[in-house]
C-alpha cells in the first residue's frame, strides 16, 4: 500500500473510532493536514474500497474501515502505545495493595478495569464470575440495537466455555488482536477481541480479553492487558473487557 493511502486509511480509523460516524473525504481534508486535494482524496478512498480496505454503508455517505482495513492498521501502522501514567498508578495502586493483603483480585479488578476501560468487565475463575460497566456498553451505538446486544449478553450467559474457547486460539505469552469474523466466539463476530493468556505459578492459565467494537483502540487496549497481566502476576483470574471507546 502506498504511503498516502496509509496515512487515509489511518485517518479514517482514528476519525471513525472517535465518532462512529462514516467518514467522509472533506473531513479527512479539513483535518487531517494530508496535503492533498479533496478530489485526490476521494480517488484514493475508492481505491482502497475496490481493494477491500473501506466500505460504503450507503450511496452519498462516507467510508467505513473493513476487517481488512484494521486488520492491515493494527499490523502495519498501528504504533506501540503504553499506558498513561495516571491509569498505570491507579492500577498499582489497587491491584499490589489487594495483592499484598491476600485478597482475591476478582471483583476489584473487574470494577477498576470497568472505570478505566469505560466498558463492561468480567473477571473471575472457571467458579467464579464477577462483571461491571454494562452500562457503558450500552452507550456504544453498536449494542444499542436489541439483536447486538442480545448477542453479548449470550456470551456472558456462557462465559465458561467461551473463555476456553478464547484460550484454544492463542498461545501463552502472547497478545493477540482478532477482528470481526476472525473472533473465536462465532456469536459476536461483529466484535473484536484482543486477548492475552498467562499461566500463574501453580501452573494454571488464566486470560485477559478486550471485547468490543471494532472500531476499538487497540493500541490502548493492548497496553492495557499488558500492563494488567504484569501486575496480577501468580493471580488466577480470567478477565474479559467489553470495551466502549
Amino acid at each position: 500500500m502506498e504511503n498516502r493511502h496509509k496515512k487515509i486509511l489511518s485517518a479514517i480509523v482514528e476519525e471513525y473510532t472517535s465518532f462512529a460516524v462514516p467518514v467522509g473525504s472533506k473531513v479527512l481534508s479539513e483535518k487531517y493536514n494530508l496535503k492533498i486535494s479533496s478530489a485526490t482524496i476521494r480517488n484514493d478512498m475508492n481505491e482502497l474500497e475496490k481493494a477491500g480496505y473501506l466500505y460504503q454503508p450507503h450511496t452519498s455517505a462516507g467510508r467505513i474501515p473493513t476487517d481488512k482495513g484494521y486488520r492491515f492498521f493494527v499490523e502495519k501502522i498501528m504504533p506501540d502505545q503504553s499506558l498513561s501514567l495516571s491509569d498505570q498508578k491507579k492500577l498499582q495502586a489497587e491491584l499490589l495493595k489487594l495483592k499484598a493483603q491476600n485478597n482475591k483480585l476478582s471483583r476489584t479488578t473487574a470494577k477498576l478495569l470497568a472505570s478505566i476501560s469505560g466498558g463492561l468487565a468480567i473477571t473471575g475463575t472457571d467458579k467464579d464470575y464477577h462483571d461491571f460497566g454494562i452500562s457503558e456498553l450500552l452507550e456504544n451505538p453498536e449494542f444499542r440495537e436489541i439483536d447486538e446486544f442480545c448477542k453479548v449478553a449470550e456470551v456472558l450467559d456462557y462465559i465458561d466455555e467461551n473463555a476456553e474457547a478464547i484460550l484454544k486460539k492463542v498461545r501463552d505469552g502472547e497478545t493477540r488482536i482478532f477482528i470481526g469474523k476472525e473472533n473465536p466466539i462465532k456469536e459476536i463476530s461483529n466484535c473484536s477481541m484482543v486477548v492475552s493468556p498467562y499461566r500463574t505459578k501453580e501452573g494454571e492459565r488464566g486470560l485477559l480479553a478486550i471485547i468490543g467494537p471494532k472500531r476499538m483502540k487497540y493500541a490502548r487496549n493492548k497496553s492495557l492487558l499488558d500492563y494488567v497481566k504484569k501486575l496480577i502476576g501468580s493471580s488466577a483470574v480470567i478477565i474479559l473487557i467489553l470495551q466502549a471507546v
